[in-house]
């Protein structure tokens, strides 16, 4: 923030900060104080449109969370989440409460449980961006710089990246300005940015997607994934209750119409809906580790239980056929976007729970199992590449490596998303559909996929699907278990 010091600030009446030992009612104080803020700004902001620029500052703070604990005594030790790692102050920002509602209520009712102290509510010293208050307000849009007469950011705060950033989950920040200790993964500022990307790159609305994401890189997922939805629509035991397309159109019925959209975003996203948020999201990425980084950089705030990758891939063992499925249990990360986030020094683990959930929906699916299993599934390492076209390249190099990796399947996308949902503590997997075999003279090229193939494609979403409903029935403890936890963990998941 750099304010004129001759200008006055206008805020709005600074409320006392209030203790609570139930989490519902916290939340509730939380909403309650975010809806004071932005109305606060865009009340004062469409005077500022309608009269010209005032003669004050316009200001109003996020609202935050704060617990303090002066006791080294050991909780759950079963639980990798809400508890917080030693005595202090801890404390972070909230947006958009009434998104995360079920999200904070389970998370402050936690810590509340586990140490036996209240948690504090109030207003933080954090301004909320005008563009971020406005964000989901339909009828009123912030103009570019510019176009008014006067520069925006001489009255309004406005998103500022010097803040907004990954520290927290990268783990490089220890402590917020105001000394007190990180309580979630990441600050309001960081999710509101994230919700306007969000939005801008799926054309749906942040508040549709599930706590279960399915990433691909090709539409034929999509037309599969609408064709399931409105089958599970017609039957009301199912537990769904909604399908969403791109433009925010939602389906309630089977028999629905979707009108085609004559742009598509950069990465169209579809959600089949439960009451609970407990469905599933699917969104095609495209092609490239970058959509990848994005889109996952992105979904993280929403703090989904599980995102798996279930894309198309080249098949590296002459044994392997167009058609079978790649189950990855390591990864070979030459994609590069996530370097700096990163090292590719730090191992990616397989994790046990989503292994075993999307090992038993293949069997489910394919009903083959065992031995029998092995004649069109792979468990191996996975590579990820930046190079699409990396079969032209000197062969004594990228596919030496892949050979001395053990590499059995490679794409441009899996291990960003399995590397982004360990830095994010988002449980992850990959299952892959092989779709070429560069080296043994099956190239990409029409009309070469077999009905196997295609078969096998069809079953290859309903695979993911089922994989998701079984990580659905298990236990959130189980799904989010220390393998992704660090030595000094945020005590929000």
């Amino acid at each position: 923030m750099h304010d004129d010091p001759n200008l006055p600030v206008l805020t709005p009446d600074h409320p006392e900060t209030e203790t609570f030992t139930d989490a519902a009612a916290a939340v509730a104080r939380l909403e309650s104080l975010y809806l004071e803020a932005t109305t606060f700004l865009a009340r004062n902001f469409n005077e500022v449109i309608r009269s010209g620029k005032p003669a004050a500052r316009i200001r109003a703070f996020y609202p935050e969370i704060r617990l303090s604990t002066v006791t080294f005594a050991k909780t759950d030790s079963r639980l990798s989440f809400g508890h917080v790692t030693g005595p202090g102050v801890y404390s972070t920002t909230v947006t958009r409460p009434d998104l995360f509602r079920q999200y904070l209520v389970q998370q402050i009712g936690l810590l509340i449980q586990n140490h036996g102290v209240a948690v504090s509510i109030g207003p933080s010293a954090t301004p909320i961006p005008v563009h971020f208050a406005l964000a989901g307000n339909p009828g009123v849009s912030v103009p570019q710089e510019g176009v008014l007469e006067f520069s925006l950011r001489d009255v309004f705060d406005v998103p500022d990246l010097a803040t907004t950033n990954d520290d927290i989950v990268n783990g490089t920040r220890r402590f917020h300005p105001d000394g007190s200790m990180p309580l979630a993964p990441f600050t309001a500022q960081r999710v509101d940015y994230s919700l306007a990307r969000l939005a801008h790159y799926t054309a749906t609305d942040p508040s549709h997607f599930q706590n279960h994401v399915l990433f691909t890189n090709y539409q034929f997922y999509v037309e599969e994934f609408e064709s399931y939805a409105r089958q599970v629509l017609a039957d009301p035991a199912s537990g769904y209750t909604a399908f969403v397309a791109t433009g925010n159109q939602i389906l309630t019925t089977p028999d629905g119409v979707l009108t085609p959209v004559t742009k598509m975003p950069q990465m169209p996203t579809y959600h089949l809906k439960r009451a609970d948020g407990q469905g599933i999201t699917l969104v095609n990425i495209g092609v490239g580790p970058s959509n990848a980084k994005t889109a996952t950089d992105h979904i993280a705030v929403l703090r989904p239980h599980a995102w798996l990758m279930v894309g198309h891939c080249a098949g590296l063992r002459n044994s392997q056929s167009l058609g079978d499925f790649v189950l990855a249990h390591a990864y070979l990360r030459e994609d590069h976007v996530l370097d700096d986030d990163l090292p590719v020094w730090v191992p990616i683990p397989a994790l046990a729970e989503i292994q075993i959930a999307l090992e038993d929906a293949v069997e489910e699916v394919t009903q083959l199992e065992g031995y029998e299993l092995k004649r069109i599934m792979r468990t191996g390492t996975v590579a990820t590449i930046d190079n699409r076209n990396w079969e032209l390249r000197d062969h004594s190099g990228p596919v030496q490596r892949l050979s001395q990796s053990r590499a059995i399947a490679l794409d441009m996308e899996s291990a960003t998303i399995a590397a982004n949902g360990f830095r994010f503590r988002v449980p992850y997997g990959t299952l892959l559909c092989v779709s070429d075999k560069p080296l043994h003279g099956e190239l990409k090229l029409p009309g070469m996929a077999s009905e196997f193939y295609k078969t096998q494609v069809a079953r290859h979403l309903q695979i993911g699907i089922r994989a998701m409903e079984r990580l659905r029935d298990t236990p959130l403890e189980r799904i989010h278990s220390r393998k992704l936890r660090s030595f000094e963990e945020t005590a929000f998941l």
